[in-house]
C-alpha cells in the first residue's frame, strides 16, 4: 500500500478523496495516493468537511481537535493535518482501515 500521508514539520498530513452526499459513511479504499472516504453530509456550508473530520477522529482514535483541514475545503481532494500521532502509528492504523473498507468501519465496529 502506498503511503497516504506526508510528514510535515508540525504534524502528519493525510491525503483524502471525499465523496459527499453518500448513502452511507465510511472508508471505501484508496484512490491513487489518497484515502477514499464517503460522508452522508452534503457539500454545503462546510457540513461535509466537518463530517470528514468527525469520521477521521473516530477511525484514527484521536480527538477531533487533533485534526485540521489544511487544503481542499471546496474540493473532493482534501488534506488533513493529524497532530499528536507518530507516522508509524498512523501508517499502521491506515493499513487496518484500508484492509477492511466498509461503510461502518471504525473502532467501535469490531
Amino acid at each position: 500500500m502506498r503511503q497516504l500521508f506526508d510528514v510535515a514539520s508540525d504534524g502528519l498530513v493525510l491525503r483524502l478523496q471525499v465523496h459527499p452526499g453518500a448513502g452511507k459513511e465510511g472508508v471505501v479504499g484508496v484512490h491513487g495516493d489518497a484515502l477514499k472516504v464517503r460522508v452522508v453530509a452534503p457539500p454545503e456550508s462546510g457540513r461535509a468537511n466537518e463530517a470528514v473530520l468527525s469520521l477521521l477522529s473516530r477511525l484514527l482514535g484521536v480527538d477531533r481537535s487533533a485534526l485540521t483541514m489544511t487544503a481542499g475545503e471546496g474540493s473532493r481532494r482534501k488534506r488533513v493535518k493529524v497532530e499528536g500521532m507518530e507516522s508509524a502509528d498512523l501508517d499502521k492504523r491506515l493499513r487496518v482501515i484500508v484492509d477492511q473498507p466498509t461503510p461502518e468501519h471504525g473502532p467501535s465496529s469490531r
